[in-house]
């Protein structure tokens, strides 16, 4: 049974993908689930592949489901479609739409084959994770949800002045004198 290993990146921005393993007799739906997986997106909004060719040219579509929209030709279904009867060639490209409004775009590239299944893997997969992925719905914090409570445990919020101590580097006391000039003890700002 064949193995393929694809490479999604974000159009965005190159730098930023995800490598999933699926095996040839797998569904559109099942490589559609990896890549939200991937991506850490929910499951929420209509989405749909296109066949590509090297030039990421859109050609035949396969959808969730049939939309509301107009077709050139009607297109296939994720869950009938398996991915091995869309590979026309070894270098094979897709085109991946998630979210019509937010209009994700993801570039899917056939980057190898492999005979051999691997044991200690449940396919589809993500085998490789390679910069940081959007927010689906907007900015993702980097330190995440802990942040608040250290905030607020702290009280971050409660700081003196422009965030600077009023003591110096060993300790002492330093006032501020007329016009922002430290006095005795402190130096110069700069």
């Amino acid at each position: 049974m064949a193995i393929l290993k694809f490479r999604v990146y974000l159009e965005e921005d190159e730098s930023v993908y995800r490598d999933v393993v699926i095996r040839h007799s797998q569904s559109f739906l099942e490589l559609h689930e990896v890549i939200l997986k991937a991506y850490e997106f929910d499951n929420k909004h209509k989405a749909t592949f296109f066949r590509s060719n090297d030039h990421w040219l859109r050609g035949r579509e396969i959808s969730v489901e049939q939309y509301d929209k107009e077709y050139k030709a009607p297109p296939l279904i994720m869950s009938e479609t398996t991915i091995g009867s869309e590979i026309k060639n070894p270098n094979q490209r897709f085109v991946y739409l998630y979210d019509f409004n937010k209009n994700w775009s993801f570039l899917v590239e056939l980057i190898n084959v492999s005979k051999e299944e691997n044991p200690k893997i449940s396919y589809p997969s993500v085998v490789r994770t390679e910069g940081i992925a959007p927010s689906q719905y907007g900015t993702k914090g980097l330190l995440g949800p802990k942040f608040a409570d250290i905030e607020e445990k702290y009280d971050l919020t409660q700081v003196s002045g422009d965030g600077f101590s009023e003591k110096d580097e060993e300790g002492e006391d330093v006032g501020m004198g007329e016009e922002g000039a430290m006095e005795e003890g402190g130096e110069e700002e700069v």
